[in-house]
């Protein structure tokens, strides 16, 4: 199977857009490591994403974000990237994604979808007080950041995580 051999494979969009459990398929099936951004900030940190956040604000945490994924593109062997929802919201991070190292793609997903799966994210600290106004908001804030960062665009909308990674397969080919 032919995808971006030399290169990382970056998942990106909003939360509740499935990077986490596609990046476990296509790592999976790559036979590469995966570096999931909320995983690799909680590991190192000893905290969870809810605690950094409430504990240490907004900066704290999306100056980790930064770093975890510095550190996930400055990896040897090419691997599948689980980006955080919020990674394009630092021009610093458009950039490195924009870079010849990773292939960018973005997880679209449909808000309502969105609201669905995450309405009991109790790790999502951002949707505290108003979920449904807030991940609106967000999905207008981001969607062109996505845009801006992704060499291909795979909808979510009404398919199974299998076939999500399928055509992220496809279109990293």
């Amino acid at each position: 199977m032919s995808t971006c051999t030399d290169r990382h494979l970056v998942l990106v969009g909003m939360m509740g857009a499935g990077k986490s459990s596609v990046g476990r398929v296509l790592a999976r099936r790559l036979d590469r490591e995966l570096f999931d951004s909320d995983e690799l900030i909680e590991e190192r940190t000893g905290r969870t994403v809810r605690e950094i956040w409430n504990d240490d604000g907004e900066p704290t945490f999306r100056a980790l974000e930064t770093e975890v994924l510095a550190d996930a593109l400055g990896a040897d062997r090419p691997s599948i990237i689980a980006a955080a929802g919020g990674v394009v919201l630092s021009a610093e991070n458009r950039d490195v994604l924009k870079g010849d190292g990773a292939h960018v793609v973005w997880l679209l997903a449909d808000v309502d979808l969105l609201l669905d799966r995450v309405k009991n994210g109790m790790h999502r600290p951002l949707l505290d007080e108003d979920p449904e106004g807030t991940l609106r908001r967000m999905y207008e804030e981001r969607t062109d950041l996505y845009q801006e960062v992704a060499d291909a665009i795979v909808s979510v909308d009404h398919r199974s995580v299998n076939d999500v990674a399928g055509a992220v397969l496809r279109c990293a080919g």
